[in-house]
């Protein structure tokens, strides 16, 4: 089979990768072309483009990058003609994803979406887009399902493919990290500011600024993989560490996280690393994002899934040093660490088990 994947962003391309291993194993004669990063790469195949040319964030940069997206999608969808797959797998990315379903569909082509966007949300409306334009709907969020059963959709519940990628993790040596990383024998905490330049760089400012209360502590700086070593390099000092590559060993030997909101929250959570949860996005996005986003209390994926604070979020004006400075302290000590701590193996069992990859597999060769 010929499948063509469009994946936007870091956590798909991850998501990605894993849903391509579980596919050549069931079908070792696969053939993929793909929109994604680099761990979809070393599952072979062909890279039409990076997702590190794709994530625009927030309302104002995507309305002064148009031209482009609007180029890639053009792009896009000449691709798909030229190469006729017999699958096209979306993975999130909405705004780009749902214009090329429309277009895959009335080409004849099979059209499966693996990890809905996030209607629930904000832009319920795009259900009747997949309702017409999409013929398997894959969900990894417990309540996802109830959500499209509501609107009429069948969709399947596959499990969250978090728990595969963490579940294969090998154990790891607190000390020997710290050797090979050229840290010291302080306790770490993690930061974890994102993958786009203009997020990294907002966010690095605020969560440096508890350093003066936390002397016992080093700072690591989780690099993107799509952002350059050098443009960490003006954050790094004696105390303030950075590592590229390396998120998932950086946070097993972390004492607790500060983490910019998305699918990071989610993946230190079932790491077992108390976080504080921040976001920061410019004021006229946040206020559009405030009048399109309805009926939802949270940010983070955490609270999201527990339908209930289980980690604080920071967000806009609550985003200070004096708030997370009082927040990460409860996380590293006292009754609160414990009470995260108890939480997420409450979120895991939610979750389900491993093997989403697989179930998801299974569903795309059954279409």
């Amino acid at each position: 089979m010929k499948y063509y994947i469009i994946a936007g962003e870091a956590s798909g391309d991850l998501h990605g990768s894993n849903l391509m291993k579980a596919l050549q194993q069931r079908d070792p004669h696969a053939e993929f072309r793909f929109w994604g990063g680099d761990l979809m790469q070393k599952q072979g195949g062909t890279l039409v483009k990076h997702y590190r040319d794709l994530a625009f964030m927030g309302f104002l940069e995507v309305a002064m990058n148009l031209r482009t997206i609007l180029n890639n999608i053009k792009f896009c969808k000449e691709d798909i003609k030229n190469n006729k797959p017999d699958i096209l797998i979306l993975i999130d990315y909405p705004g780009f994803n749902l214009r090329i379903a429309r277009y895959a569909k009335e080409l004849g082509i099979k059209v499966i979406y693996y990890i809905s966007p996030q209607l629930w949300a904000w832009k319920e409306g795009r259900v009747e887009i997949i309702k017409k334009y999409v013929d398997e709907m894959m969900v990894i969020l417990p309540f996802e399902e109830d959500f499209y059963k509501k609107h009429g959709v069948h969709s399947h519940f596959v499990g969250h493919p978090l728990l595969d990628a963490i579940s294969g993790l090998q154990e790891i040596n607190k000390n020997d990290f710290k050797k090979e990383n050229g840290l010291n024998d302080k306790e770490i905490i993690a930061l974890l500011p994102g993958s786009r330049k203009q997020e990294v760089e907002k966010m690095l400012e605020i969560m440096l600024s508890v350093r003066p209360y936390f002397a016992g502590y080093q700072f690591v700086i989780a690099g993107a993989p799509s952002l350059p070593k050098e443009f960490y390099q003006k954050y790094v000092d004696d105390n303030v560490h950075f590592v590229s590559n390396k998120t998932y060993d950086l946070l097993r030997c972390s004492k607790a996280a500060l983490v910019t909101s998305g699918t990071a929250t989610l993946e230190t959570a079932l790491l077992n690393i108390p976080e504080v949860v921040c976001y920061r996005g410019s004021k006229i996005s946040y206020a559009i994002a405030k009048r399109l986003v309805k009926n939802i209390k949270y940010i983070s994926l955490v609270n999201l899934i527990m339908d209930r604070e289980v980690v604080k979020e920071l967000i806009q004006n609550d985003l200070n040093t004096k708030n997370l400075v009082e927040e990460l302290h409860k996380v590293l000590d006292g009754s609160q660490r414990e009470k995260v701590l108890k939480d997420y193996e409450l979120l895991r069992e939610k979750l389900g088990g491993k093997g989403a990859s697989e179930k998801a597999a299974e569903v795309i060769l059954t279409v």
